[in-house]
């Protein structure tokens, strides 16, 4: 008995149409890509003379202290009144109220006295306020998620 050999197929990876197909792309990209020419025009800016004005603006500090007690840019308060402290505010700003006013309170002070500061500086027209903080340091945070 004769038995007929199979051919063995070709087993490689046919690679014609996937190189035409990379080629076509390169092809539409290289037709489709603009290029600009870009141009530089050389100026020559005016320089300016004259003094440098001081950049950084005055800033209104009120700092309250842990019994309840008001400053204002280092000043101590003689009570505790909002009245007080808008007076306080008022001359120290010379009624500018677009300067920064700067609240710093200490950790042990009470909500109120930090809400009638703001409330004063509110009522006076302080557009501009900022709470001073401090980073809580890396043995107190560690403390403080501890259980």
């Amino acid at each position: 008995m004769k038995f007929q050999r199979r051919r063995r197929g070709d087993n490689g990876i046919n690679l014609t149409p996937l190189i035409d197909v990379v080629f076509l792309l390169l092809i539409f990209f290289m037709v489709t890509t603009t290029f600009t020419k870009e141009t530089r025009l050389l100026i020559d800016l005016p320089e300016a003379n004259g003094e440098v004005a001081d950049s950084t603006p005055a800033t209104l500090e009120l700092v309250i202290a842990k019994d309840g007690s008001y400053a204002v840019n280092g000043q101590n308060l003689i009570n505790r009144d909002i009245k007080t402290i808008m007076a306080a505010l008022r001359e120290a700003s010379s009624g500018n109220t677009d300067l920064p006013l700067v609240i710093t309170a200490d950790a042990q002070a009470t909500h109120q006295a930090v809400i009638t500061a703001m409330d004063a500086a509110g009522r006076l027209g302080f557009s501009q306020l900022n709470i001073a903080t401090q980073q809580v340091g890396d043995a107190l945070q560690e403390s403080l998620q501890e259980p």
